[in-house]
């Protein structure tokens, strides 16, 4: 194995290509912008977040209703639910004593149907 590994391996030295790193350098995405997305990627990595989005997808729903769709608890769904709202996933609509939510915006449907298109084409 460590044979197969030290064949593998590059004998030289990398060298760069001749691309103009410093043009590159210059329009690199910041560090707020890559944490940002990283939280955001981050937060798609729950089974239980992609299912709450997946049921938010055309239709906004109350807690009590996403309790049943994904057959857990309430305080559960409400837990995930607000660090969906802190990183600007879902946002929330009152209307009496219910409380309902949704994407906040377009962009996150995008994300997640594009998504579940890449993995549909493999």
């Amino acid at each position: 194995m460590l044979e197969k590994l030290l064949h593998d391996s590059c004998d030289d030295t990398c060298t760069g290509t001749e691309t103009d790193l410093q043009n590159l350098k210059q329009s690199m995405i910041t560090e707020p912008a890559a944490a940002g997305m990283a939280d955001l990627f981050k937060a798609l990595g729950d089974p239980t977040r992609v299912k709450l989005i997946y049921a938010m997808l055309n239709k906004e729903l109350c807690v009590h209703d996403l309790s049943v769709l994904l057959e857990m608890g309430q305080s559960a769904i409400s837990h995930q639910l607000r660090y969906l709202r802190n990183l600007r996933i879902v946002k929330r609509r009152k209307a009496g004593k219910t409380v309902f939510y949704s994407l906040d915006d377009d962009h996150i449907e995008q994300i997640f149907v594009q998504t579940l298109q890449h993995l549909k084409h493999h």
